[in-house]
């Protein structure tokens, strides 16, 4: 019997991850990526909590990954005065493979996609799509230098401006979620950071978080309430112009905010924050779309590359789980979307003011709390998926 093919369009964290999982389940699988190699966004971290760390064990990628960044067992909250408001475990501190990891989006996907060729899966970089073709025995992607391949599906995991989301749907747009924020690094570090542990700082008019590694490299975020930037701002954006933006804001407060930002020289960057809309289709016959390409959500809740890797999984299970092609893909959708949607839903409502976590923790943030029992048996490898929808 012949093996499914399938392409993947987009070699980031959820095309790499998902190439990983269809190779598991045991798929004929090539990726093909735009970016002539593998560098994205290496300016940013990103912070991947227990339940994407989960399902990177579940497609035997953990050790790839836990070589990368430093682990955060607990949470601390400060105040706009500086005062410990609270101090919490954070997700499965436990158990080391699954303990949150603060780490680069960059050398998050290098690594991925190192893993991808060590599997020998093929991975063709500078492969921008152009179109997408079907008919009755598969799907053609046609790229722009004029090469062509063929599968029987094709998933796009290429992005918030993904192109096969455009051909899916091409009237839908990422919208501006509220804020715009900002990503740092610096050598300093304040003298009550602990190891292992984030800070949320609920600034007056800033929303901080701060992570210090072994190393003493302090990583820090900020998100600020008001009109997006321009575009053009944000391109020819210097350090020195975002420090004078933020800092004014941060000195309102007596939290060590400001003295982090000050004491970031050149290793600054500052980004809109975007979603999708509920309700955005994802799939046309045989193409689907994964990861930010079908649920790009606002960063508060800190779980777009957790989901990511969450897709990566259920999509390669429902795949080998539903008896056909389009039964995999419909039931996928059926177990996907209604937790995603949540995420757009709860980060957005964050982002914008609507929405206060009850507790330290958001409930969106990943972890296993109760609950997260039906995400388990989502993840769990041996766990036949068709039995879990009603």
């Amino acid at each position: 019997m012949t093996r499914l093919r399938v392409l993947v369009v987009g070699g980031g964290i959820a095309g790499a991850a998902a190439a990983l999982a269809l190779h598991k389940a045991g798929f004929d699988v090539a990726v093909y990526e735009a970016h002539p190699d593998s560098a994205e966004d290496i300016g940013a971290f990103l912070t991947l909590a227990s339940n994407g760390m989960r399902a990177l064990a579940e497609i035997d990628a953990s050790a790839a990954v836990t070589a990368l960044g430093f682990p955060l067992t607990s949470m601390r909250v400060l105040d706009d005065t500086g005062t410990e408001a609270a101090h919490v475990p954070l997700g499965e501190a436990g158990t080391p493979h699954l303990r949150y990891r603060c780490l680069r989006r960059g050398d998050l996907t290098a690594a991925l996609q190192d893993e991808v060729t060590r599997r020998g899966i093929a991975i063709r970089h500078g492969a921008r799509l152009m179109g997408v073709e079907e008919d009755a025995d598969g799907v053609t992607a046609h790229f722009a230098d004029g090469s062509t391949a063929t599968g029987d599906a094709l998933i796009g995991a290429d992005g918030l401006h993904s192109t096969v989301r455009r051909l899916i749907a091409p009237d839908v747009r990422p919208r501006y979620a509220g804020q715009y924020v900002f990503y740092g690094y610096t050598g300093a570090a304040p003298e009550s950071a602990g190891t292992e542990t984030i800070t949320m700082v609920r600034g007056s008019t800033v929303a901080f978080g701060y992570a210090v590694s072994p190393t003493g490299e302090t990583y820090w975020f900020a998100r600020v309430s008001d009109t997006p930037l321009a575009a053009d701002d944000i391109a020819h954006g210097t350090p020195g112009r975002w420090r004078d933006l933020l800092l004014p804001l941060l000195r309102k407060d007596a939290t060590p905010a400001a003295d982090l930002v000050a004491a970031t020289p050149d290793h600054l960057m500052v980004t809109n924050a975007t979603e999708l809309p509920t309700g955005t289709p994802w799939r046309s016959g045989r193409a689907l779309v994964i990861g930010d390409a079908a649920h790009a959500a606002s960063p508060a809740t800190g779980q777009g590359a957790s989901m990511a890797l969450e897709d990566a999984v259920v999509l390669a299970k429902s795949l080998r789980d539903a008896p056909d092609t389009d039964g995999a893909l419909s039931l996928y959708e059926t177990l996907r979307r209604p937790r995603t949607e949540h995420n757009i839903t709860v980060s957005g409502g964050i982002s914008r003011g609507t929405h206060t976590p009850s507790g330290p923790v958001p409930r969106a943030a990943g972890g296993n709390r109760p609950g997260d029992d039906e995400l388990i048996r989502h993840l769990e490898w041996g766990t036949d998926l068709r039995p879990l929808v009603p």
